[in-house]
């Protein structure tokens, strides 16, 4: 299937709808489909990182500091789950994404990734599954069920989004560790890659790599730097990604079964010191991305939209911008990107996280001290 690939300028004459002043999020903005109400739902995070629900309605919520809390419907936020692994908390690292066992009803299973510390070498990206005890006041049953290799003493570039596809197999995104780039293209080991495991650890099968020597199973795709954007489509069970590029560069991407994504090779970015990184934009056996940002929106948190409250914004993917201080609305027609929205321009809010809540709404996550879930809803409904 042919992908249309389309460089996104930002120019805030064309893609803004202004909302407010520089500062502080607004009651409600205009978009093109109409008004949008914004409602706070909890605030007093500590640099919150993923969110997600529980089928009872409640929130699960990670702070990069490592912490994890529970969100009640009103909007309490309890204290710290006991039992949470210990993270490396620094720079980029700490308690990261979190997501619910398809069976959760039946296992009350949850998985979480975070930056690890192992022995006195470095850290890595690493995955841990437990039990939400019956209570839901903590964690049982830890363990870890994945570790990024080989471990490096950084603080940057760690991924990493979780996400289940239909066979209850799970895809893991792992981050470049920035001074490790050009490992991205080594499928010897996990940095810069997708990897797509068993629920209780292990290769998943069907991975390309699996059985063949000097390759690891667990591999999905190459050549990526820092997907902190995974979801995957409701149509077509497909994995898309937004990832972070250097100074420009920032991708979509529809991650498929053993292709190269072209990381450090191929780019649509340059160095923070200006210089050219790799190759060039494109290069025979690397794909080229669905979208990319130039310059970079620093994107992080990816849903899909298929609810019933914005009917106008179904199939519409969002993704959240850390640097762009926006939510970013992409219209798609299958495969491809055909236009974009940015939405809650003008805060100095980073919005970490976007997910679609069982009420059909969407949930927004603030990266900052003083961390928010954010609700947003048509003025008319």
């Amino acid at each position: 299937m042919t992908i249309l690939f389309i460089r996104s300028i930002v120019l805030c004459i064309a893609l803004a709808i202004p909302v407010c002043g520089f500062g502080q999020i607004p009651p409600s903005f205009e978009t093109r489909q109409g008004a949008v109400i914004v409602e706070t739902v909890a605030a007093g995070l500590d640099h919150p990182w993923a969110l997600a629900f529980l089928p009872d309605g409640q929130i699960l919520v990670s702070e990069r500091v490592g912490r994890m809390r529970m969100i009640s419907a009103d909007g309490h936020v309890s204290p710290p789950l006991k039992g949470v692994p210990h993270v490396e908390s620094s720079g980029q690292g700490g308690l990261l994404d979190i997501a619910i066992d398809p069976k959760f009803q039946d296992n009350r299973l949850i998985y979480m990734s975070f930056s690890e510390k192992r022995g006195d070498v470095g850290n890595g990206t690493s995955v841990a599954r437990a039990r939400l005890a019956d209570d839901a006041t903590g964690l049982e049953d830890i363990t870890v069920i994945f570790q990024q290799e080989p471990v490096y003493n950084g603080s940057m570039h760690f991924g990493s989004r979780l996400v289940f596809d239909r066979d209850g197999m799970l895809f893991v995104t792992l981050g470049d560790r920035y001074a490790l780039r050009d490992e991205a293209q080594n499928p010897r080991n996990h940095i810069g890659k997708i990897v797509r495991i068993r629920p209780e650890g292990g290769p998943a099968p069907g991975n390309p790599f699996s059985g063949q020597a000097g390759k690891r199973s667990e591999i999905w795709s190459i050549g990526h730097r820092n997907v902190q954007g995974a979801a995957l489509d409701p149509a077509t069970g497909e994995l898309w990604t937004a990832e972070h590029g250097a100074r420009g560069g920032d991708e979509i991407n529809i991650p498929r079964k053993e292709r190269n994504y072209g990381w450090p090779v191929i780019t649509y970015g340059i160095d923070y010191s200006g210089v050219k990184i790799g190759e060039g934009m494109a290069k025979t056996g690397m794909e080229q991305p669905v979208y990319y940002w130039d310059p970079s929106i620093a994107p992080s948190g990816m849903a899909f939209y298929t609810g019933d409250a914005f009917p106008a914004w179904r199939n519409s993917v969002f993704v959240g911008a850390l640097a762009g201080s926006a939510l970013i609305r992409l219209e798609r027609k299958n495969d491809t990107v055909v236009d974009e929205e940015r939405l809650l321009q003008g805060t100095s809010e980073r919005f970490r996280d976007v997910r679609q809540g069982p009420d059909g709404l969407l949930y927004l996550l603030t990266d900052s001290p003083n961390g928010k879930i954010l609700r947003l809803y048509p003025e008319k409904r």
